[in-house]
């Protein structure tokens, strides 16, 4: 795997301050194998213990983002999922311990409509504002953390209202991909292109900072004090809004390049030894 060089912005700690921390979870968190180092666990559990607020930030649905909380020991706080369009308070006195604070709907059956015309091959998966997950052909996938419900694409393309939509091409190149996708002409959404041949679609003007930023106010942290750590190309309005806005070693270079640091990759642990820089 290519790393980035490392880079180290002049950012000190203020005393007595307790900093919004987002974090980023695939890639971040936990590595392109699904596992979570002890060191992760037990430097994020350290800072969230310490008063900061670690707010998990990413672009999995609510079901497979809650276990990210469990495994790190947040038993209070806000999560950020589907890219922005759903916030969540942490809260043990609530149902099931937490609360769906604020959620964003859009229309996608435009976009699945054209998708399904330009991309015939390819699986989509729908997660609709109630939470059910509708997905085409053998689409199952972990960052939903729900069984999947069948669908075709003309079911999908008529569905009119989503928080989250995914497309997975595997049989096209991550190039061929990205390609297609960018002579879409898809407009009322925002999009990203992951690593692979794959697709995040959210409604427009949503993304990981602006639900951040909503959490920011509701707190009281000052702009100055909001860190973020990612590494993916749905990382990159939340590093642009941090003060201090870190990419991981393996990020793609469009991303480092809005970041004011560089840290190792996650399978060095690099967000490790920026987190610890709080205690």
């Amino acid at each position: 795997m290519k790393t980035l060089p490392l880079r180290q912005s002049d950012w000190r700690k203020e005393p007595g301050v307790h900093y919004l921390v987002a974090l980023d979870v695939d890639g971040t968190l936990v590595n392109h194998d699904g596992k979570m180092s002890e060191a992760v666990k037990e430097a994020t559990r350290q800072v969230a213990e310490a008063g900061h607020h670690v707010v998990i930030s990413t672009g999995r649905s609510l079901g497979a983002t809650l276990p990210i909380a469990q495994l790190i020991g947040l038993d209070r706080g806000y999560t950020v999922c589907s890219n922005g369009a759903v916030t969540v308070s942490i809260d043990p006195g609530a149902e099931g311990g937490y609360r769906v604070v604020n959620k964003v709907s859009f229309d996608p059956s435009s976009a699945i409509t054209t998708i399904k015309e330009r991309l015939p091959q390819a699986s989509l998966a729908l997660e609709a504002p109630d939470g059910t997950v509708y997905a085409t052909d053998n689409f199952e996938d972990w960052s939903f953390g729900v069984k999947t419900t069948k669908v075709s694409r003309t079911q999908m393309a008529a569905m009119d209202s989503a928080v989250r939509v995914v497309v997975c091409s595997p049989e096209d190149t991550p190039a061929d991909f990205k390609e297609v996708i960018s002579n879409l002409g898809l407009s009322g959404v925002n999009y990203a292109v992951g690593w692979s041949a794959w697709l995040d679609i959210s409604p427009e003007d949503v993304s990981k900072a602006t639900a951040l930023e909503e959490i920011r106010q509701g707190l009281g942290v000052k702009p100055e004090h909001t860190i973020a750590i990612g590494d993916g190309l749905n990382d990159r309005e939340m590093i642009q809004w941090a003060a201090r806005g870190v990419a991981m070693g393996q990020a793609l270079p469009e991303v480092a390049e809005l970041a004011t640091d560089v840290t190792l990759s996650v399978y060095d642990d690099g967000v490790v030894p920026i987190i610890r820089e709080l205690l």
